[in-house]
């Protein structure tokens, strides 16, 4: 279905970003400098590029400990949705570690009748996605 296929495009969105993510990260430790406008323009870039998917409502880029490095969302939902979902990320990785040592959680999706929230966690930090997947726009 064209609401499957929409979905996955996300997926691969948020894929890219956090491989691009960790590619600046490593390309600012080996350059032994913080080159932060660069590192906040590629950020700048990849949210609005996720924000233009059918349906996203929201994009959160977060550290493990759910203090938020940027959002689209409203102060107040930022702040709940940051909690959260760090916590159910940091359970959901602690859940397939237990299962397999040698495993790790790449990928989280939850989804309702009314929201789909996407969770991509690196080293460092979560990326979030919230979308309604019945959108028409």
């Amino acid at each position: 279905s064209s609401k499957q296929v929409d979905s996955e495009r996300v997926q691969r969105e948020i894929y890219i970003s956090i491989i691009m993510s960790t590619s600046i990260s490593a390309n600012n430790a080996s350059s032994g400098g913080n080159n932060e406008s660069t590192v906040s323009s590629e950020l700048e870039e990849t949210m609005s590029r996720i924000r233009s998917h059918k349906g996203v409502e929201g994009v959160i880029i977060m550290n493990k400990e759910g203090s938020t490095i940027q959002s689209t969302l409203s102060e107040e939902q930022t702040l709940i949705h940051s909690a959260l979902l760090s916590q159910l990320a940091t359970k959901a990785s602690s859940l397939v570690e237990t299962i397999d040592m040698n495993d790790e959680l790449t990928f989280l999706r939850i989804r309702s009748r009314n929201r789909e929230i996407m969770i991509a966690p690196d080293k460092e930090f979560l990326l979030v996605v919230i979308q309604n997947p019945n959108a028409t726009e």
